[in-house]
């Protein structure tokens, strides 16, 4: 495989990574308040733990996100664990 293209497919799934684990913490947070609404309240009242667990949700998110971009910043630009440049 040629350089652009490793360096695409790399930049791609590194981009892929970083949107799925984002949307994925915002889901599990707003499932997991879901669900403790379901359990604590029956359905009879606001949903205060869904909003509760989407703001955990988001805000794990931006802590996800920002971490891994520190991981990048901290490792110099290098394309992976071993140094290697591409």
């Amino acid at each position: 495989m040629s350089s652009v293209k490793n360096e695409f497919v790399h930049l791609l799934a590194n981009y892929g990574h970083i949107g799925f684990t984002f949307v994925a913490c915002i889901f599990i947070g707003l499932g997991g308040g879901i669900l403790l609404d379901q359990k604590v309240f029956d359905g009879r009242t606001a949903p205060w733990f869904t909003f509760i667990g989407l703001a955990f949700g988001i805000a794990a998110g931006f802590k996800t996100l920002l971490s891994i971009l520190w991981r990048a910043k901290d490792n110099g630009g290098k394309d992976n664990d071993r140094g290697e440049r591409g």
